[in-house]
């Protein structure tokens, strides 16, 4: 049996695996070990401008040539709060359902590397943006368990990102960009709720799926604007938590369940052996699927938190109550500014269409595909929706996987084609085999209207009963043995009989009258 799996990472892919494969990660509760798993997401908030300058936060600037004075740690310079950060940061978080502190502080947390400037950075430790959170959010197994999950949020906080060390080996020399520095990132600190990587990365995948719709992070792991830290222990159940590592560089939402996995397996094996497992932070190296030790945290780092003294408290007006404040942020009137989020469009699609939970969960997680669904059936009110999701999954996103095109790419004129393609299917007009075929000439850039395509191509299904009758009838008489195999009650030699009369009629044939044709055939005493 085969599943698909979708990854949303750099090069967004679709590919069918072996579910025996994915049935090799165990994650039995009856196991002696239970892991522990907490996240710490930074989301680079969706700003022109950084945190605390109007410096510009675009991507693929030049090196070093967004930094304001205030970046670079000019003495003399001030930090001035972007409001439209703040409004980001409320709205994210009223979508978690997460409390909004009405009084809000900056701290500064200071540490000595070369890509801060300042020795120290801008954040919110004492008093957050919100707190108290939850997020809900489906996790789908490779053993075709599926399963609500939710995870707290500890806390919501704003914070201002360092620098970019650039390592040189050739030259043996490190050097700095600071483009970075400064850009707004919303920190969101999730409770150790998770028990493996599965379920950390589901989390992870909501999460984006939420963001982009509020249009607030753009999620661009290759990127650096969604970064994943996730703290992993093992422990038996009813004992205490075992001692944690910190996993740092996940790039990637599958990169987050092979990093937590492998970390769990690592911890447990120690374990059982007698050894202990060391606090420490450990990277993740995707090219050979381990985690590896960068520095140990047996002495905690004192990072000195104190008071940012050039930053006022951050109010925020969490009821209708007017105030005299100016430009103070409106909770209220943000609320309004959210969308449907995912789970609402889930519960919809499976209250109307009656889909299963995967299909619906693969519809949901790419915008541009819910969008072509929701298109190709508004079009024509005959198209089912079992079959339109399921052309869409099975064969669209199997070529696009095969990169003749991208999902972005699919404009609304091949968005036309694939409705009349499902239609060519519905009128009985030309087989699945064959309606693969011509999505893939449709992919390719063919301008030919899919009827006429169809036909010039030889890919008309064949649906006369009388013409289905004769090949049949060919079939059964030239293969005299495997029907008496077949009246002896050997049956799984009818397979190989329709497989004939497939064949005999270049692959045209429409197998469901075939099938009828046949048995019946094969049910005579005479022929």
């Amino acid at each position: 049996m085969r599943e698909l799996i979708v990854n949303v990472g750099k090069n967004k892919q679709y590919f069918f695996v072996n579910q025996s494969i994915l049935k090799s990660r165990n994650y039995s509760t009856q196991t002696q070990w239970k892991g522990v798993v907490g996240l710490e997401v930074h989301a680079q908030i969706n700003s022109a401008s950084k945190l605390f300058s109007g410096a510009s936060t675009y991507f693929g600037e030049r090196v070093n040539n967004s930094v304001s004075l205030f970046d670079a740690a000019i003495p003399g310079t001030l930090p001035v709060l972007n409001k439209k950060c703040v409004e980001y940061g409320v709205l994210t978080a009223l979508a978690l359902n997460c409390s909004i502190n009405p009084v809000s502080l900056f701290d500064r947390k200071h540490y000595f590397y070369a890509d801060l400037p300042a020795g120290y950075q801008i954040t919110q430790q004492r008093k957050p943006l919100a707190k108290d959170g939850v997020l809900e959010f489906p996790v789908y197994l490779p053993s075709n368990k599926f399963y609500k999950k939710s995870s707290r949020i500890k806390q919501i906080q704003l914070e201002q990102d360092s620098g970019k060390s650039i390592h040189d080996e050739e030259a043996q020399r490190s050097l700095v960009d600071l483009n970075r520095a400064g850009v707004p990132l919303m920190e969101i600190v999730f409770e150790p709720d998770l028990e493996h990587g599965e379920e950390a990365a589901s989390l992870v995948k909501e999460l984006v799926l939420i963001l982009r719709r509020l249009e607030t992070c753009n999620c661009k792991m290759e990127e650096g604007s969604l970064r994943v830290d996730a703290n992993v222990s093992v422990h038996k159940p009813g004992t205490p938590l075992g001692v944690r590592s910190e996993i740092k560089n996940i790039g990637s939402i599958r990169g987050v369940a092979n990093a937590i996995d492998f970390e769990i397996e690592r911890q447990k094996k120690l374990l059982s052996s007698g050894m202990t497992v060391v606090n420490e932070t450990r990277n993740w190296d995707a090219g050979i699927g381990e985690t590896l030790p960068m520095r140990d945290k047996e002495e905690k780092q004192d990072y000195r938190f104190m008071p940012e003294p050039n930053l006022p408290p951050l109010h925020i007006n969490v009821s209708n109550k007017e105030t005299n404040r100016k430009n103070i942020i409106n909770v209220i009137d943000i609320k309004r500014l959210i969308p449907e989020l995912p789970e609402e469009t889930r519960n919809k699609l499976t209250s109307k269409y009656n889909l299963l939970p995967q299909i619906v969960m693969i519809l949901v997680d790419e915008e541009r595909l819910l969008q072509l669904f929701n298109n190709i059936l508004n079009k024509n009110p005959e198209r089912t929706p079992k079959r339109v999701a399921n052309f869409l999954i099975n064969e669209l996103l199997t070529l696009i996987n095969k990169d003749i095109i991208a999902l972005e790419q699919c404009d609304d004129e091949i968005e036309i084609r694939v409705g009349e393609i499902i239609d060519l299917i519905n009128n009985q007009d030309i087989s699945l085999i064959n309606s693969r075929l011509l999505l893939e000439e449709v992919l390719k850039g063919n301008k030919l209207p899919s009827k006429e395509l169809m036909e010039e191509r030889g890919w008309k299904q064949m649906s006369d009963i009388q013409e289905i009758k004769m090949l049949c009838e060919g079939v059964v008489k030239n293969n005299p043995k495997m029907v008496a195999q077949y009246k002896a009650g050997k049956h799984k030699v009818y397979k190989a009989l329709l497989g004939q009369v497939f064949k005999v009629s270049n692959k045209n044939a429409n197998m469901a009258l075939v099938d009828k044709v046949l048995k019946e055939l094969l049910q005579k005493e005479k022929f």
